[in-house]
């Protein structure tokens, strides 16, 4: 069968990389240093993918605009002490490695800082594996079209011939606002519920079931 999408886009934290209870935690432990009430788990984890003032923001929106940095900043010490602990779902170099072999263009679209992005590739040994890269502190952040849009420009690919995979609302919504069909993966941050009210493509429950529906749909 020819290929039905040229270039895929992935999100990174909870879609490649084991992160989102390290995400959570260092939310949890930032507003705990700034004397603020705690945010449950439901609550940190809704805003994995977006950018990361942002996110802060959604989390206490009561806290003024000015302490923004002063979160952000607790927020990178707590997830830092820990990041190069982190590592790869089960399955995911073997999953990159087939479909660029089968002529697939990989981009990655996240949340993350640019620094974040690039010391992860480092740690994990990914950044070959992708022709470009599109992080929440040089275009604007999902769910707006603006880094998958960047990535088709960049790359020359149109949106009919472009599959985004993420494990956010965040992210299937960042792909229909580009006009993009999505994949949502259900063992990252969103519940399969909230997922499916974004209207993905289709959903899989793990990296091998990802690999088995790209083999067949991709």
């Amino acid at each position: 069968m020819p290929a039905q999408f040229d270039l895929i886009v992935f999100d990174w934290d909870g879609t490649l990389l084991d992160s989102a209870a390290a995400i959570v935690h260092a939310i949890q432990r930032a507003c705990e240093d700034l004397g603020l009430d705690t945010p449950d788990d439901r609550t940190a984890r809704s805003v994995i993918g977006l950018g990361l003032v942002d996110a802060l923001a959604r989390v206490v929106p009561e806290l003024p605009s000015s302490r923004h940095q002063e979160l952000a900043g607790r927020y990178r010490y707590h997830y830092l002490s820990r990041d190069h602990e982190l590592t790869l779902f089960d399955g995911v170099p073997a999953l990159l490695d087939g479909l660029s072999a089968r002529g697939h263009t990989l981009a990655v679209a996240t949340g993350k800082s640019r620094a974040g992005l690039d010391r992860a590739l480092g740690h994990t040994g990914l950044g070959s594996r992708f022709a470009a890269t599109r992080c929440a502190d040089e275009s604007v952040s999902k769910p707006a079209p603006d880094m998958v849009l960047e990535l088709m420009d960049e790359l020359s690919f149109d949106p009919a011939r472009t599959l985004v995979i993420g494990d956010t609302t965040h992210d299937l919504l960042m792909a229909r606002h580009a006009g993009c069909e999505s994949v949502a993966v259900t063992y990252g941050a969103h519940p399969l519920h909230e997922l499916l009210a974004a209207r993905p493509k289709a959903h899989c429950a793990s990296v091998d079931e990802l690999t088995a529906w790209l083999a067949c749909h991709a």
